[in-house]
């Protein structure tokens, strides 16, 4: 082991951020960088993945030189990233052969019903535990294959690889073209719709359906080991971890307990419950998915709510409709008003996600009358995700039993106090936030220094998490669940927009 720190690349929706850590998983330095959203058509999101590698590199760079450190000083490297996000690329070459498609596309839709046939969304849900929906690159694998000329042919012959970010930057970091290694790890294969979550390798009967030939497939590995060793920048460094955002931040939230929950506030939101060592299956819209393995363990699996916009309703107040100059705006005008005025933003803009998924629903307000201003939007703005993480939290409930006494919260709109406040009075349980917000790079962090050594078991990781601040409910019981009602009729009148 050649230092105590921890470098963790934070690869998003919107930027990529490198972040060191020390021993203590304390922040040592932080870079980070955007890039473009690209949106060919309505309902169309698109990532160049080669810019999102040259950012990455960037970041790395960025962060070593903030921190005051060589490569060598680092005793592994971790990777956290946005997960379903789909890539395509030349083995030879190493160059994508077409934009990733995002997890928020939803060109697959009509593929995604035409799979169903008479089973519909629960075709594959048994073997993957998650519903059909245009939400997960299996659907995503299968549309580039048909549109893009010459592809399955390429494919079949062993020319291309497929990954999600986490397998395009691996591959990237330990050589690329000459020599890089393609794996993924269970967490960011468990939303493929592709992996069988019982055996924790590719499902055959859904490679078989989709038209997937298993030559493209990157080989499944646990969360927490060295893949390989990077070059370039960081020779000899080993890459020893991988964990899609979300299960990253249940453990970088030192989640490891059954019924255990944590919620991560960005552009989406995403609350994970620890179900222990077996799936269970979601009769309420939830995915069953696996939240982390650490070695040859046995794998942890996790109830997973996905909510498809909470953060990006807010950057849409703020660029598509100019009613605030930046983001932190938002929470004081929402605060120069006593209530929503009986106002609800519904943001279905790609469709809801958990508990309903629903590709036919787009974005609605409703409840508007003259005395409604931009504050009392705002205002809905924020409830809109505190209302979104309650229906998720019922479902979890109806499905596990288990009904959660606090919810640790992380992600960049906790720093909104207005709506960790709601959230905290509309699920009637603790809402709290940790000293180290950035817990899904911490998450990445924590699993490759496991890998290598620098920590030494779950419990001295579990001794490191502490709180910040604590929200408690404020809100009459009564009021509660008066204002639900209303936020649920709202999200009806989201339903059938689309076709």
């Amino acid at each position: 082991m050649t230092g105590s720190y921890v470098a963790a690349i934070d690869q998003g929706t919107t930027s990529s951020r490198c972040i060191v850590f020390d021993r203590n998983g304390a922040v040592v330095a932080v870079d980070q960088r955007e890039h473009r959203q690209i949106f060919p058509r309505p309902g169309w999101v698109e990532h160049d993945a080669a810019e999102i590698w040259a950012k990455v590199r960037a970041v790395v760079s960025g962060a070593l030189a903030a921190a005051g450190l060589r490569a060598d000083e680092l005793s592994a490297l971790g990777i956290t990233n946005q997960r379903e996000t789909t890539v395509l690329w030349d083995r030879a070459t190493g160059k994508p052969v077409h934009n990733a498609i995002v997890w928020q596309d939803t060109r697959t839709a009509g593929l995604c019903h035409e799979l169903g046939g008479t089973d519909g969304q629960d075709r594959f849900r048994e073997a993957t535990g998650l519903p059909l929906a245009s939400y997960f690159s299996g659907p995503k694998v299968a549309w580039l294959l048909e549109h893009v000329p010459g592809l399955r042919r390429r494919a079949v012959n062993g020319e291309i690889a497929f990954g999600t970010v986490d397998s395009w930057l691996v591959w990237n970091l330990t050589g690329g073209a000459d020599g890089g290694v393609h794996v993924t790890d269970v967490t960011n294969a468990s939303r493929t719709l592709l992996m069988n979550l019982g055996t924790l390798q590719w499902d055959p009967s859904a490679l078989e359906a989709m038209g997937i030939p298993e030559a493209v497939l990157p080989e499944i590995r646990s969360s927490a080991e060295v893949y390989g060793t990077a070059t370039g920048p960081l020779a000899g460094v080993p890459v020893a971890s991988a964990l899609g955002d979300q299960q990253a931040a249940v453990f970088g939230q030192t989640c490891y307990g059954v019924g255990e929950a944590k919620n991560t506030y960005g552009t989406g939101s995403f609350l994970l419950l620890n179900t222990g060592d077996r799936p269970v299956p979601s009769k309420n819209g939830l995915l069953t998915t696996v939240g982390y393995r650490l070695g040859g363990d046995a794998p942890v699996y996790c109830l997973e709510g996905s909510i498809a916009v909470t953060g990006a309703l807010v950057q849409w107040f703020r660029d598509q409709l100019g009613l605030i100059r930046s983001a932190d705006e938002i929470e004081p005008l929402a605060a120069s008003v006593a209530d929503n005025g009986g106002a609800y933003v519904v943001p279905a803009f790609s469709g809801l996600y958990a508990p309903y998924w629903r590709s036919d629903a787009r974005g609605v307000i409703t409840g508007l009358t003259r005395y409604v201003t931009k504050a009392h939007l705002a205002r809905a703005v924020l409830e809109a995700t505190g209302w979104q993480t309650r229906e998720v939290v019922d479902a979890m409930f109806q499905d596990s039993g288990v009904r959660i006494t606090s919810l640790r919260a992380d992600g960049g709109m906790t720093a909104n106090g207005l709506l960790m406040q709601h959230q905290a009075d509309v699920l009637g349980v603790p809402v709290i936030r940790p000293v180290v917000a950035e817990t899904t790079a911490l998450g990445a962090a924590y699993a490759a220094g496991l890998a290598v050594g620098v920590w030494r078991d779950l419990d001295e990781l579990r001794g490191q998490w502490r709180r910040d601040v604590e929200w408690t409910p404020r809100m009459p019981e009564d009021e509660r669940e008066r204002e639900y009602g209303r936020w649920r009729r709202a999200v009806e009148r989201s339903f059938g927009w689309a076709e």
